[in-house]
């Protein structure tokens, strides 16, 4: 489960999972966040808050998680990792061979720094 919302303002989709990731929960976030991409051409960052990585509930849902990320990551500008979890380190560098955002990892309840760190990017894109 993700919680998730939207910045339109700042151009960022903050993400929270909440417990193991659904199908439905890339489509949720495809729903609310490709209208907005589609009418600004990006977004600045992606905000990933996570004590620890929660799975997937089935293969299918690691799929679509993977296809989300195909489809979207050259429309985003950042990626901030806040957590603690020893995957967001491993994330930070596996992802970055495979994604054209910036990817940095920050540490549990740093969420204001990421902010700050995607802010960068909003200045650049002009929002």
């Amino acid at each position: 489960m993700i919680d998730f919302e939207l910045d339109e303002k700042s151009s960022v989709l903050h993400v929270r999972p909440t417990g193991p990731l659904r199908k439905e929960d890339f489509d949720e976030l495809a729903r609310k966040a490709d209208p907005f991409i589609e009418r600004t051409g990006g977004l600045a960052g992606l905000l990933i808050e996570a004590k620890q990585f929660p799975g997937w509930e089935d293969f299918g849902a690691a799929a679509r998680h993977f296809r989300f990320v195909r489809d979207h990551h050259r429309r985003i500008a950042k990626i901030a990792v806040v957590t603690d979890s020893p995957i967001g380190m491993l994330a930070e560098h596996l992802a970055s061979h495979f994604v054209a955002a910036q990817i940095k990892r920050f540490a549990a309840g740093q969420s204001g720094a990421a902010r700050d760190w995607i802010a960068g990017a909003a200045a650049t894109l002009g929002r």
